[in-house]
């Protein structure tokens, strides 16, 4: 049994806390870290100046795995005391053991994902809270990882497909929607908190509402139905009075998807979608057990810019799945080169524990994944230089992301077509008028002068 040893009374207990993996896992470490600010913990910017550590783990892909591992590691080796919470917290080892417990046995404690409870509790036992929560120590838009301009909203929890290459409902479980109030509510309150981007996020956005039927919810006085349209629009009308963006993430292509394309064209929602489609082919998709139509993706992606000319389609694709013919995986370059994604990102296929794409026949071999998955990126990336190129001469609103000395000297941000980290950025020069500022979080207007790589290169008008 560990000691349990409390700082000095007059001392306030620091937590050391590093956050892995996706935006998902970002959104249980902001609900971790409100809630230890609102029990009056400290956090602290280094393992060896904490009182204890938590690690938010993701166990999705190997280097992932070993990232949280490594982390895991560093953080015993620099302070002795950690929790574990997150994706990897939930993965069997061998033996149908605890993944974490048989690699770090000396760990405090292992959760799961979404568990801020159970990580409380685990503090509480080794390091005993301060005094009894205040809310007015904690901000009403709760702790952010993100900067203060833009941030993650998480509607649901858990998916209720089975893809064979995935475990995350494994460790996620089905599919819960949160009240659409709530999440509305803390929509707002984020705004209020200057957030001028926010980015909406769960395992399988479309879905959202499915598990309780859609049913009816209520905010503000006003019923509104749980479901992915409802939503949106309102999302769309409350950022309206805030000046802010709504960004739309992991929407799996249903059909009922083609009701928010007109939201995009109205402006109530930017004419963004990450769309995880994975691969083109049919036979590759029922391998997978890919939800939606794989087959009517082409036709799903032409009708959807019909509706909202201006949409971009950003995707991540699957390279080297077992079984992948070397006509099939033409058959996605094509697909590629047809549908012009945007903004594609591929992975050269891994085996996942547990993963049910595991006793599939015909793997194949690492070198041909990787060729495969470099092939792939090649043309991807032309499509995307080709894209970005039709851009040069238009006028765009960029976020700003960067700007020191108020961007005299020019700066970085983002279009609509850009979310933070897995796109590219505007890269602003410097402002043609001498009176022209730029301040971090505020929006301005900038002509496309050039397009270089991933990114466009701009001047502020």
């Amino acid at each position: 049994m560990s000691e349990t040893l409390a700082p000095p009374a007059n001392v306030t207990p620091k937590v050391g806390f590093v956050s892995l993996g996706c935006p998902k896992a970002l959104t249980d470490s902001e609900l971790i870290l409100t809630q230890l600010s609102a029990e009056g913990y400290q956090t602290s910017k280094t393992f060896a100046g904490a009182d204890l550590v938590i690690v938010n783990t993701c166990g999705f892909i190997d280097d992932a795995v070993r990232e949280s591992l490594d982390t895991i590691g560093e953080a015993l080796a620099e302070n002795g005391k950690v929790i574990v919470t997150g994706c990897l917290g939930a993965r069997e080892g061998e033996g149908g053991g605890n993944l974490v417990r048989q690699m770090h046995p000396s760990v405090l404690a292992v959760t799961g994902p979404h568990a801020t409870h159970e990580v409380m509790t685990a503090v509480h036992e080794h390091l005993p809270k301060p005094h009894d929560p205040f809310v007015d120590l904690v901000p009403p838009q709760g702790i952010k990882l993100t900067p203060r301009h833009y941030a993650y909203l998480k509607i649901s929890e858990g998916c209720n497909h089975r893809c064979t290459f995935c475990i995350i409902p494994s460790m996620r479980g089905d599919l819960v929607s949160r009240p659409i109030g709530d999440v509305l509510t803390e929509a707002r309150k984020l705004f209020e908190a200057g957030v001028k981007e926010l980015l909406v996020v769960s395992q399988d956005t479309s879905a959202y509402g499915v598990d309780v039927k859609y049913r009816t919810g209520f905010w503000d006085g006003k019923p509104v139905k749980t479901r992915m349209f409802d939503l949106v629009r309102s999302l769309g009308e409350l950022a309206k009075g805030y000046g802010a963006w709504v960004r739309l993430h992991y929407v799996y292509p249903y059909p009922h998807v083609d009701e928010i394309i007109p939201l995009m064209a109205e402006g109530l929602c930017l004419p963004y979608l990450d769309v995880p489609l994975q691969h083109s082919h049919p036979d590759v998709l029922r391998r997978m057990k890919r939800p939606a139509s794989g087959e009517r993706n082409l036709e799903r992606i032409a009708r959807w810019r019909e509706l909202c000319p201006q949409i971009v389609v950003r995707s991540t694709f699957i390279a080297g799945f077992p079984g992948e013919t070397d006509a099939e995986f033409d058959h996605l370059l094509d697909f590629v080169r047809e549908a012009r994604i945007d903004r594609a990102g591929c992975f050269a296929y891994s085996p996942v524990p547990g993963a049910t794409a595991n006793e599939l026949p015909d793997a194949v071999p690492d070198a041909l994944r990787e060729e495969r998955r470099a092939r792939f990126m090649a043309v991807a990336e032309a499509v995307s230089a080709e894209k970005l190129q039709e851009r040069v001469g238009a006028t765009m609103q960029v976020l700003v992301d960067s700007a020191p000395g108020l961007g005299k000297k020019g700066g970085i941000g983002r279009s609509y077509a850009d979310a933070p980290e897995i796109d590219g950025v505007v890269r602003l020069l410097p402002p043609e008028k001498i009176s022209k500022t730029m301040k971090v979080g505020e929006f301005t207007k900038a002509r496309v002068v050039a397009a270089q790589g991933h990114d466009l290169l701009a001047v502020p008008i």
